[in-house]
């Protein structure tokens, strides 16, 4: 009698160390990733090594040109552009960094559950993601945000119930392409529970898609926080984050424009950086992004 087995990919840290080598290999991947990993050194760092206290205010520097004490010029609180631009990514990647795993979590469960399910169930429930799809986000998160207030303790979980929407679609997809497949036919035989099934068979095939869809829902939340944060709904003043930076820089840009485009560098190199890294990393896992998931 033939006995049919799981097929799981590599899970070893020897793969994890062929991966790496992969993204850093592609010149695409060593630049996103030197840029991703000196924003997270410099978020670890950033209070150790900044010049100025990011609070404090001098009336005399108000708008002032670089110089060899400042050297990003002051905004116009005289706060030193350089301290809060080394700051300002602080926030952003704490609070992303902890809702995209999130996001990914329960998007992916819920999608690979949807997959596993099949039928009526599915083609319900998958028209009830649609019908969130079809709403602009950003009025979506407004609604919670506006409700609940503006605090960390609900940009976490507002960003990543919204942002977990769309991973349902790439986590169902993936599913479909291993749910026929002959080892999950034979767990199904055997008698195993859905639970079972979707821990052993289903999650080792469907990781590296939902990998490479975290990285990439990284990226777009950190420019949902961003602009969050410059229409007033992330975080307070006077806390440095590149979006308010940009909201209160915006009306004295022809005073002094670097207040406005130091933090836009700061945060596009930062999304530039977790793109490219994502993209490396899908070629290094063999997944097509531009496949589309099944409706």
């Amino acid at each position: 009698m033939t006995v049919t087995t799981s097929y799981r990919r590599p899970g070893s840290l020897a793969r994890f160390g062929t991966v790496i080598s992969d993204i850093v290999a592609r010149p695409s991947g060593a630049i996103g990733l030197t840029l991703v990993l000196g924003h997270l050194v410099l978020a670890f760092i950033g209070p150790f090594i900044v010049p100025y206290d990011f609070t404090e205010m001098n009336s005399g520097l108000m708008l002032s040109k670089p110089s060899a004490a400042h050297w990003l010029g002051a905004d116009h609180l005289g706060r030193d552009t350089l301290t809060r631009t080394l700051l300002g990514g602080r926030e952003a990647i704490l609070v992303t960094g902890i809702a995209t795993p999130l996001a990914v979590l329960w998007g992916g469960l819920v999608g690979i559950f949807f997959g596993l399910a099949g039928g009526r169930v599915d083609e319900v429930l998958m028209r009830v993601v649609d019908a969130f799809l079809s709403l602009p986000w950003i009025l979506k998160m407004l609604v919670l945000i506006v409700t609940f207030g503006t605090g960390i303790e609900v940009l976490i979980p507002t960003l990543a119930f919204f942002y977990g929407i769309p991973v349902i679609r790439i986590a169902r997809a993936a599913t479909h392409d291993v749910v026929a497949r002959d080892f999950v036919q034979a767990a199904r035989a055997r008698g195993h529970s859905r639970g079972t099934i979707i821990r052993r068979e289903l999650l080792p095939n469907v990781r590296d898609a939902l990998l490479v869809e975290g990285a990439m829902r990284w990226s777009w939340m950190l420019l949902a926080f961003s602009s969050l944060s410059f229409l007033g709904f992330g975080v307070s003043p006077p806390t440095p984050d590149w979006g308010l930076m940009i909201a209160d820089a915006r009306g004295f840009m022809s005073f002094s424009p670097l207040g406005v485009l130091a933090p836009m560098v700061g945060l596009s190199s930062l999304i530039i950086g977790i793109n490219l890294t994502a993209d490396a990393l899908a070629k290094a896992l063999g997944i097509d992004r531009a496949q589309k998931a099944p409706v």
